[in-house]
């Protein structure tokens, strides 16, 4: 019982909960996702690390990550051997830390070909930083590229779940198809583990019926997936990576930041669901 009592309270230090926030569909608030999620679950008190593993770097700039302060990044692990702990960065966020991303990551594709276990260089650098550093994280999560690249390949491949931030738009289901069929291969080939943590619709605007249409396509076609908070279109959340902070840290009561708040309470009970099942 004691043991079920501390996995509830915070995952194991040494085994955090590793979730890729991936959809291969551009625009749909998959980054923004990434870092206020990252943000919320900080705030309730879990040791959140966010790795960024997408070359545009954005939810490094958008943590307000200077280019002077990306010395060693996610490219140096993949590439280089070097152990995460060495580019782990603090955020202005109490108990968020990230592994930022600079522009040299865009050819890291290319390189990985010829290197031994190429789809597993991230997963054996979480496992060797989970087990040798001192940082315990309760959560690890993945800011991926916006397509399957041998990047997107290395994060799924070294997560224990995918997160898939939805827009509300006409093409969403057709997008959700080809993502699910995505992490099935990965599944099937790499990583037998991985499961479908959640759908978060985002961009959802009440004036607009689409948005309606498409989130009841979407719950009927997963029920069980898609989370009851939904991410609604607003302008504060739009403007706080310009200022280098997360909507939570820029605007705290804007309704996007209260629906990421809701969020990662909502994602905290699917986990203690997950670990008493």
């Amino acid at each position: 019982m004691s043991n079920l009592v501390a996995r509830l309270s915070n995952p194991d230090a040494r085994h955090p909960r590793v979730m890729v926030v991936a959809n291969q569909k551009g625009g749909v608030g998959k980054t923004t996702t990434a870092i206020n999620l990252a943000t919320a679950l900080a705030a309730i008190g879990k040791p959140t690390l966010l790795i960024d593993i997408d070359p545009q770097g954005n939810a490094s700039t958008g943590l307000g990550i200077n280019q002077a302060d990306r010395k060693v990044t996610i490219y140096d692990v993949l590439l280089g051997g070097a152990p995460i702990a060495d580019a782990v960065v603090q955020t202005k966020v109490p108990r968020l830390s990230i592994v930022p991303a600079t522009v040299d990551l865009s050819g890291a594709e290319l390189e990985l070909i010829d290197l031994d276990r190429r789809n597993y260089r991230l997963k054996d650098a979480i496992a060797q930083f989970a087990q040798s550093s001192a940082q315990n994280f309760a959560y690890v999560l993945i800011d991926c590229p916006p397509s399957l690249t041998l990047l997107t390949v290395n994060a799924m491949a070294a997560a224990d779940a995918v997160l898939v931030p939805l827009q509300c738009e006409f093409f969403a289901l057709e997008g959700l198809t080809q993502l699910l069929k995505t992490i099935e291969r990965v599944r099937q080939g790499l990583n037998p583990a991985l499961e479908l943590q959640g759908i978060v619709l985002t961009m959802y605007d009440k004036r607009n019926r689409l948005s309606d249409q498409v989130a009841a396509d979407v719950r009927g076609h997963m029920p069980d997936k898609v989370y009851k908070t939904v991410i609604p279109r607003n302008v504060r959340i739009s403007e706080a990576p310009s200022h280098g902070l997360p909507a939570l840290i820029y605007d705290l009561k804007c309704p996007g930041s209260q629906a990421y708040i809701k969020l990662a309470g909502e994602l905290i009970q699917r986990e203690q669901l997950r670990v008493t099942a």
